[in-house]
């Protein structure tokens, strides 16, 4: 059965949280460890594009650790039927 696309799927999508954790995590360390190693043998352009994407992971942890601490919202199971689109649309004025 191949389920309906409602096009609400953006806003009922789920995250898996302490997926995107432990592999920003991961990509945190790898981080750090080329910083140091391309400045300790002298290459300061590579420890630099390390230094940059450390600071990226280290603001996308920043947003996982807090969309966490959030808690849970509501999330409709499987046995919830999906939303149906509105028929129309007001029009603008």
């Amino acid at each position: 059965m191949i389920p309906m696309r409602t096009g609400s799927e953006p806003t009922t999508a789920r995250s898996a949280l302490r997926a995107r954790f432990w592999l920003s995590l991961w990509g945190l360390v790898w981080a750090i460890f080329g910083t140091a190693a391309f400045a300790l043998v002298g290459r300061p352009g590579w420890a630099a594009a390390c230094g940059v994407l450390w600071l990226v992971v280290t603001v996308d942890m920043t947003v996982i650790l807090k969309h966490m601490h959030e808690g849970p919202h509501y999330q409709p199971g499987r046995d919830i039927p999906p939303y149906r689109p509105p028929e129309s649309r007001p029009r603008p004025r």
